[in-house]
């Protein structure tokens, strides 16, 4: 249920801004009931990890996606070709992020990190890692007492960031990329990109209608 709930109101905030009571009425409508003071919960801790933007009109909260998500995102399409922040749900950086939230807290910046290192074949740059949900803050906290992520020296840092073009990385932007590997990290990473590619290609007829509960030798 944490899980589709993670899933359903990012993608109801995608293009609007909801109160709790309208959030409320679209997740019923969407099949997903739940108590009004258990979402009301959910979404300050959303709140409070910066991933969605609490907006107070009195007597209400409103909530939506924090402004500067959606200010890049927006921009990032526009330059790819769309328009309309209604077709976030195309870009990459939110589909990485909606499947990061999958993913316990600490865990989702070595996952992220890999997952955009092995999609792009380069380190990953502090502005992505925002765009996928991961706040500068929990990622210095993070470096600081874990050796599994670290700040990449490369040489080549200024010649990859000059070709993404699909978004602006900030000339003095650093780049992070995986220094210790783990089965766990693979794991998840799999999960995300699996994840992704469901979210973008029609599986009807192809995934068991019930589930294989242990791996196969």
């Amino acid at each position: 249920m944490i899980e589709k709930l993670n899933l359903k109101i990012l993608e109801l905030l995608v293009d609007k801004q909801l109160s709790i009571s309208g959030l409320t009425r679209e997740l019923k409508a969407e099949g997903v009931d739940e108590h009004r003071l258990i979402l009301t919960g959910y979404l300050r801790a959303l709140r409070d990890l910066e991933i969605l933007q609490e907006i107070e009109v009195p007597p209400s909260k409103i909530y939506a996606m924090p402004e500067s998500f959606v200010d890049s995102q927006s921009a990032e399409l526009a330059a790819a070709g769309t328009s309309g922040v209604s077709e976030n749900s195309e870009n990459i950086y939110f589909l990485i992020r909606t499947q990061l939230l999958k993913i316990d807290l600490d865990l989702r910046i070595p996952v992220g990190v890999h997952v955009i290192s092995k999609l792009f074949e380069r380190p990953c740059f502090r502005k992505e890692l925002k765009l996928v949900g991961i706040t500068s803050k929990h990622l210095d906290q993070y470096c600081e007492k874990s050796g599994v992520v670290s700040e990449a020296f490369a040489t080549h840092l200024k010649k990859y960031r000059s070709e993404v073009t699909r978004i602006e990385i900030p000339p003095d932007d650093p780049a992070y990329e995986i220094r210790v590997n783990s089965e766990e990290i693979s794991r998840f990473a799999n999960e995300v990109l699996a994840g992704i590619i469901k979210h973008r290609i029609d599986l009807d007829g192809l995934v068991a209608k019930s589930k294989q509960t242990t791996l196969l030798p």
